[in-house]
């Protein structure tokens, strides 16, 4: 059995589905990574906003929870993305 089949039994969006497996398999052992959004889009062949919006969904059904990160002069950095598995 899968350690995502819970996953695939969620009334998700395909988009989230995608962006989730995506997250999960570059996450560290601490359910931690930081990608782009622009770089998930490029990698899975989504755009942006569609990534965004998988994001939303995925924060919705408590899937991850993210972090707004900072550079050290104070701008915008990627996000933390936390991964929760349900299972």
């Amino acid at each position: 059995m899968s350690r995502l089949t819970f996953l695939y039994q969620m009334d998700l969006p395909h988009r989230a589905v995608a962006v989730y497996t995506y997250l999960y398999d570059r996450a560290n052992k601490n359910g931690e990574c930081w990608p782009s959004v622009n770089t998930i889009a490029g990698d899975i062949k989504l755009s942006p906003a569609t990534v965004r919006r998988a994001i939303k969904d995925l924060k919705k059904a408590g899937l991850i929870e993210t972090e707004q990160r900072y550079r050290e002069k104070g701008g915008l950095s990627t996000l933390l993305f936390k991964i929760n598995t349900l299972s």
